[in-house]
């Protein structure tokens, strides 16, 4: 099993509201040229997680972070309109995610940190700030 050491926390940039699955996000992903779903998660807009790329696998969502991260992603965090970033998290999302990055923490190191993709890119994603919203986790 490789060594995980990090979480990160991303988002579809796609518009509040708006459903999408692995299946989709793995079609965007293999026009990209990946070979699969970059993210080991995703997370509903009702809450419900999906598994996306095997967590053996390293990761293809976060330049240079890949090895030795999970990344986790919620449909949303972008305005209908599409103008904006935006956090759209439900609160079944929002919940969801505490309770994954929770159980991801258990079962790898009790020293994992958590990040926004937007720690390491120039992006908004995931639309809002994840230090200051997990610091206790």
């Amino acid at each position: 099993m490789r060594e995980i050491k990090k979480i990160v926390i991303h988002c579809t940039a796609t518009p509040e509201g708006r459903h999408h699955d692995v299946a989709d996000i793995t079609r965007w992903h293999l026009k990209r040229g990946f070979n699969t779903i970059g993210y080991h998660f995703l997370i509903h807009l009702d809450g419900t997680i999906e598994r996306g790329r095997s967590i053996k696998k390293s990761g293809a969502h976060t330049s240079g972070h890949n090895r030795n991260s999970i990344g986790v992603c919620y449909v949303g965090g972008m305005t209908r309109d599409m103008k904006k970033a935006k956090d759209t998290r439900t609160p079944e999302q929002k919940d969801s995610l505490i309770k994954l990055i929770q159980e991801l923490i258990y079962k790898y190191s009790k020293d994992m940190t958590v990040h926004g993709h937007n720690e390491f890119a120039n992006k908004a994603c995931p639309s809002f700030d994840v230090k200051s919203e997990y610091k206790t986790l």
